[in-house]
């Protein structure tokens, strides 16, 4: 049992720095007693609404197309069985436990804001998944998110009911041992629970979250990554002034210049070409703190959005007082957008960063050989390791594609629009694992040019992150394998470790 204090869920105070903490430290998590008051009341409605034959969706009728079909009181508890049974349909490859236990956190949080008509033991048994670390088997394909995330949810769903699949110490569990490993018993869900269980985005909200997250802090690593690369082209430190910036107006803008100005600050690199007669460097070089700038705007949009979405509840219909609404806020097109949007800031990254690498090796630097060999021609030093970045970025160029502009009609034409937003997801990390190898490319070179150059001297700041460099990968200045070192930095980039230098020199 963790040693750190319980994360209270309550389905409207839950924010994104609370989230990176549980997923960083993994405290136990609980239902706020604020929750059970609003609980109770929608599932009286619930209840009422069997006892009366009201009608209303999904409670007293049948689901997609099939909601003009009417359900007795006696079919209910048969209707949620069948719900989860017949949505289980999902493809592929298990999600990775990070994103299972994100989903079942999310789903309580939005359950725990008691608009979905179910039972607190309900909340307790996917808590008490969570806590003991029993992760649903849950596969990534099967999702257009809209009417939710049914299939991935109903994987999750069954592990409560004792049909699923979960992992557990290594170890692959069926059935009951599913719940007996978790501590509660099979539930038979009533009337709207399997309905609010499968019906909502955890899994395409999810995904987008990953995206932020990994964006922020590959953000932070290619500024890093840029400032060492300004000095190992002996570029100009000009155009990181911040009165250029400023005069933008442009605030995200401003904010990159100064993460710039921290690092670059006194360099005998830099002193040592400052008569040089090269007036402008390329825009890779040049033009960081306003593709940067852009960048952080869209990462910006995506915390405000996401602090919200974690708190909302996208299940279908809500419950207010006696009023049951059926409506659609289960169609994911806000996060599919938003992923959309990242996948195209992260794209940037990488393709700024690609240009960068070719600068280094096209000895833009008369101090440096081409490739940054130490013997050209004999040697062909990083010309191949800017192929692969190369390779990776046109990759993401066509993963940038937005996923929010395709749409295949469902459920014989009632859910006639959806949003794509689990692919666009999907998509989203698959640039973001690319862009850390692409950066780590850069990084790999700027280190090599900053050796080439010495006995000269890059910043104090940047003297630490090319030691840290080179505490992981050794300085080698003839041709050798290069794969693993691009492995190991990439991990590191991705680790958050680089943009700790960042984060120690602003305070």
């Amino acid at each position: 049992m963790s040693a750190h204090p319980a994360l209270e869920l309550d389905g409207v105070s839950l924010t994104l720095d609370r989230l990176r903490t549980f997923e960083r430290l993994r405290p136990p998590v609980r239902l706020a007693n604020s929750a059970h008051t609003r609980m109770q009341a929608s599932i009286d409605v619930v209840r009422e609404a069997v006892r009366t034959d009201r009608l209303a969706y999904g409670i007293t009728t049948g689901f997609g197309a099939f909601a003009n079909k009417r359900i007795s009181a006696a079919q209910v508890r048969q209707l949620q069985l069948n719900l989860l049974r017949s949505h289980t349909t999902g493809i592929g490859t298990p999600l990775a436990a990070p994103l299972v236990r994100r989903m079942l956190l999310l789903k309580v949080n939005s359950l725990a804001a008691g608009y979905s008509g179910i039972r607190q033991e309900v909340l307790d048994a996917l808590l008490a998944l969570l806590n003991s670390d029993v992760l649903p088997i849950i596969p990534e394909r099967g999702s257009v998110g809209a009417s939710g995330d049914l299939a991935p949810l109903a994987h999750m769903s069954l592990c409560l009911i004792g049909e699923g699949e979960a992992m557990y110490e290594g170890r692959r569990l069926e059935g009951a041992a599913v719940c007996e490993a978790a501590g509660f018993a099979p539930l038979t869900l009533e009337a709207k629970e399997g309905l609010a269980l499968i019906n909502g985005t955890q899994l395409s909200l999810a995904l987008a979250l990953d995206g932020l997250f990994r964006a922020e802090t590959l953000l932070d690593a290619t500024v890093v990554i840029g400032a060492l690369t300004v000095d190992g082209l002996a570029g100009s430190y000009t155009p990181f002034d911040v009165r250029i910036h400023e005069a933008s107006r442009l605030p995200h803008q401003v904010e990159i210049a100064r993460r710039f100005g921290v690092l670059l600050t006194e360099s005998a690199i830099h002193h040592d070409h400052e008569n040089c007669d090269r007036v402008q460097d390329p825009y890779a070089v040049r033009c960081m703190p306003q593709v940067f700038g852009a960048i952080e705007a869209a990462l910006d949009h995506g915390r405000n959005v996401l602090a919200n979405a974690i708190n909302g509840v996208s299940d279908n219909p809500l419950i207010f007082g006696n009023d049951i609404l059926s409506g659609g806020n289960f169609h994911a097109e806000p996060l599919a957008m938003l992923s959309d949007y990242l996948a195209i800031a992260v794209s940037e990254i990488a393709s700024m960063s690609e240009r960068r690498t070719d600068l280094l090796d096209r000895r833009v630097n008369p101090a440096l050989n081409m490739f940054l060999t130490t013997e050209p021609g004999l040697e062909s030093g990083f010309m191949i390791a800017h192929v692969a970045a190369a390779a990776l970025t046109s990759e993401n160029r066509t993963l940038a594609h937005p996923a929010s502009v395709d749409n295949v009609t469902t459920s014989a034409g009632q859910e006639d629009h959806v949003s794509m937003a689990p692919w666009a997801g999907y998509k989203l990390r698959r640039i973001c694992t690319n862009t850390a190898n692409v950066l780590a490319v850069e990084l790999l070179a700027a280190a090599q040019a900053i050796d080439k150059l010495q006995p000269l001297q890059t910043t104090q700041p940047l003297q630490q992150v090319h030691a840290f460099v080179r505490r992981h990968v050794e300085h080698r200045p003839y041709d050798h394998r290069l794969d693993r070192d691009i492995a190991t930095l990439a991990e590191l980039i991705e680790s958050g470790e680089l943009s700790g230098f960042l984060q120690e020199q602003s305070t």
